[in-house]
């Protein structure tokens, strides 16, 4: 097995057609892609989660952990 491989097929068998059909439509959608994907200015954080309002002790047993 080489390991310069595009695909793995994990269970079963998949014919030689498959594999290509497969590996046309995961280019063509790679392709399709918008070249720069600008990330939206905004917020890093939530902003519900504001330490300031949380109290000093939390139980052990918490789900706030």
């Amino acid at each position: 097995m080489s390991t310069d491989m595009l695909l793995r097929v994990e269970k079963g068998n998949a014919e030689p057609e498959e594999l290509a059909a497969i590996t046309a439509i995961l280019l063509a959608r790679a392709a399709a892609a918008p070249e720069d994907t600008a990330v939206p200015a905004g917020r890093s954080q939530a902003g519900w989660r504001r330490l300031e309002r949380t109290p000093g002790f939390r139980a052990p047993h918490s789900w706030q952990g």
